[in-house]
Formats: structure tokens, sequence, C-alpha cells
């Protein structure tokens, strides 16, 4: 098991004038359902990314990837291709490859985050639960029969207004929300902050539905540097047919300001039956 940094670290194995290669181990604790976060992926090619224009400028500040095909735990090749370099960002393309098959594909966008407060936000109502009263999910969480190994490494602690899923009871809303922190004591930056932005037990468990939701495609988008200690989380489903599902992530750091916020289209398995709370 591997604390984030070791989790995310690259070896420059080759470089030419149209693009930079690294050698990476995806590490397994990452994951969920045996499946590797979406948002620990994205982190891998950041990593990639800033190694590669010599972290100039520092921070990878948003982020459009697209899942082809699951990659599996162990080694693997990042391609980092920098697209445009400007005064304030510049726009890297990142490959994900193992056993010469293209896994992942995305755009980032790396840039110079600061901790300022907001000139505005929309979202100053933000009321975080006492995380006393919230509920730690253990790696193998009651009533699943698969075992979320990112539990280990993050500390995921829901608030007990959004379990009603986990006893049968779904709210209808579509939404789950709660505190994270890494298990390592280390505060959330940038990079960490891509596996923050997917997190969450997935939002249509509060629809009454099961089954996973991998993801198809994910954006992310940093707003500042977060300050020291957990983040509080709300995620959202906004619309949910056709076997996919849509969900919008909002991150929120220890002074209540947005520091990070996601959307995802997911496949789900859509039931016959009406909502919750239809008609």
């Amino acid at each position: 098991m591997a604390d984030f940094t070791t989790a995310t670290r690259v070896e420059l194995r080759g470089r030419d004038a149209e693009a930079a290669e690294f050698d990476v181990d995806l590490d397994p604790v990452w994951s969920a359902r045996d499946v590797l976060q979406g948002g620990y992926l994205v982190a891998v090619l950041g990593r990639a990314a800033g190694e590669t224009i010599a972290h100039e400028p520092p921070h990878l500040s948003s982020a459009s990837a697209v899942f082809l095909h699951a990659p599996r735990p162990g080694p693997a090749i990042a391609r980092i291709q920098v697209l445009r370099t400007g005064r304030r960002t510049t726009h890297v393309r990142g490959q994900l490859r193992q056993d010469d098959e293209l896994t992942v594909e995305a755009h980032l966008i790396h840039a110079t985050l600061r901790s300022d407060d907001p000139w505005w936000s929309g979202h100053d109502d933000v009321a975080p639960t006492d995380p006393d009263r919230c509920m730690v999910i253990p790696a193998e969480p009651p009533g699943l029969d698969f075992r979320v190994a990112m539990m280990d490494v993050v500390e995921e602690r829901l608030d007990p207004t959004v379990l009603g899923f986990a006893a049968g009871m779904p709210s209808g809303r579509g939404m789950v929300a709660g505190h994270l922190r890494l298990r390592d004591g280390s505060d959330w930056e940038p990079l960490s902050l891509q596996v923050a932005l997917d997190m969450g037990p997935p939002a249509h468990f509060d629809l009454g539905m099961g089954g996973g939701a991998p993801t198809l495609q994910l954006t992310s988008h940093l707003r500042r540097l977060p300050a020291p200690g957990p983040v509080w989380f709300e995620l959202r489903a906004e619309d949910v047919g056709d076997d996919r599902m849509t969900e919008q992530m909002r991150v929120w750091d220890s002074k209540r300001r947005l520091v990070g916020q996601a959307t995802q289209l997911a496949a789900v398995r859509q039931p016959d039956r009406p909502p919750p709370g239809a008609g």
C-alpha cells in the first residue's frame, strides 16, 4: 500500500520532439470494486505532465478525461504532449497506455493556483455537518459484496442524513455528502484533489439503484489551493436516463471555500420501476 505521492510516482523513460513518456506503477489500493479510481488515474497523468513542463506553471487546474478501458494495477506508460504554452496556462494531452492499449486520454491545463478567497461565490451557504456526527466508511462496507480499497488510504465520513440508502430507504434526492481526509495525515493539494473530486458512494444509491457506475468521462476544475484540513464534499445526480447518469461534485476546504468541482458521465443500470417519490 502506497501513499499518494508514491502511488503517483513517474519515471522518465524517453523524450522526443513530440512527447515525453514515463513509466508508472498503478497502485491497487487506489480502487473500488478492484477498478482503479478515475481521479487517481488523472492525477498520475497530472504528475507526468508536471514533470514534462518542469513545474511552470506548477498546478494541474483542469482536466477532461475519457476512460476507454479500465487499466489494471501494475506497470503502465504515461505519454505527455505539450499542446500550447502561454503566459498563464499550459495545455497538455495525456495518455495512459497499458500492454500497447490506450486506456485513458485527457486534456490537462496547468496554471498557478492561489489561496485567495473568491471575489464572488454562489456557494457561501454551504454548511458541513460536524465530522464527529458522521460515519466513517470502512473498506468493507456492510451490505456490500465488494471491497472499497481506497478507504484504506482516504477517510470518508458520510453525513448521517444521506445514509438512508444503506438501510433500504433512499431519500430520492440523489445526493451524498461528507468529509474527506488522507489517512497518512497529508493535506490536500491540487493533484490529490483529483482523487477527492471522484470520491463518495455513487449518487444513484440514493435513488434506490444498485450496481456500479463506471466512469465514461470526467471533467474537473480546481479553483484555489485548499486550506489545511479535511474537505467537505457534496455529490449530486443531475440526470439519469438511457442507462447513463450525470453527476455534479463540489468540494470545499476547511474555510468553507469552494476549491474544486467536477462533472461525470457514468454508465448505470436503470431500473424498470419509477424513481423514489414519482407519482
